[in-house]
């Protein structure tokens, strides 16, 4: 009986070992995993936080106070000319651009054919100011589903602007804007191409260096930093790039080139 004692108490003492190693191996797993959860939400709280900082500069620097105040000053011209029906005209695409600039930036995301009205509203804006010495030409793919296809809102804008007032404004000539939006083919990739025909980025920063002009690089900063974090927010894949035409192309001015992944459903 003793040796049946012994092979008993050898059987417990071992289920027992058994039993604390899972509950031992249990608790670190539970320990781990929720030292990883915690992790995983410090990330997304870092990443949300820092989101909502990009979204603060973004607003912070969408629709220059220069550019409203001489929106307003050049449809004043028009009222003290008596020119009722163009004054009106400007006043009511003034106001709906307000609307839509309110609007889109409270929202994350706009459509295609969203974004090519309110450039158009903006851009025709910028005409009354430079007395319809710059023209513009929106493009969009055939091929393109505008009223389904999303991109982040308000991210095109600032970009028009730049090409506006640090490339066309200094430029001798008549400006000359043109946007495309067009599918890249065999893809699901949207591609959005900004082009003008100023002074050149590369004039452009050297003139701002001259300057001593911190806005433009700042823009820079904060355009480079909200797409960092939209990337990081793996909802989308943005690709930037932006040159100086003059060297790859017989013209001066800049090409800004931006490539949606899967944009395309």
């Amino acid at each position: 009986m003793s040796d049946i004692a012994n092979i008993l108490f050898a059987s417990s003492a071992f289920m027992l070992f058994i039993m604390a190693g899972v509950i031992f191996l249990f608790n670190t797993f539970n320990a781990r995993k929720n030292q990883l959860l915690k992790e995983q939400l410090e990330q997304k709280l870092s990443a949300q936080k820092k989101l909502h900082r990009s979204e603060l500069k973004v607003l912070q620097n969408q629709l220059n106070p220069h550019f409203v105040h001489n929106s307003l000053n050049a449809i004043q011209y028009f009222v003290q000319r008596n020119e009722v029906e163009v004054s009106e005209k400007y006043l009511s695409q003034f106001s709906k651009l307000m609307r839509q600039f309110f609007d889109y930036s409270r929202r994350k995301k706009v459509t295609l054919l969203e974004e090519k009205d309110f450039l158009e509203n903006y851009l025709s804006m910028e005409q009354l100011r430079f007395e319809e010495k710059l023209s513009f030409k929106i493009v969009t793919d055939e091929a393109l589903d505008l009223e389904s296809i999303e991109i982040p809102a308000m991210l095109l804008q600032p970009m028009v602007e730049n090409a506006i007032n640090h490339g066309i404004f200094h430029s001798k000539h008549d400006g000359i804007l043109d946007i495309c939006f067009k599918e890249v083919p065999g893809t699901m990739d949207l591609e959005i191409q900004i082009v003008d025909n100023g002074v050149g980025i590369n004039t452009s920063r050297a003139r701002k260096v001259q300057a001593h002009d911190t806005h433009t690089s700042h823009s820079g900063q904060v355009l480079e930093e909200r797409l960092e974090v939209l990337n990081d927010t793996e909802e989308w894949d943005i690709t930037y790039t932006i040159t100086d035409r003059s060297t790859r192309e017989k013209s001066s001015g800049t090409r800004i080139v931006l490539l949606f992944k899967n944009a395309i459903l």
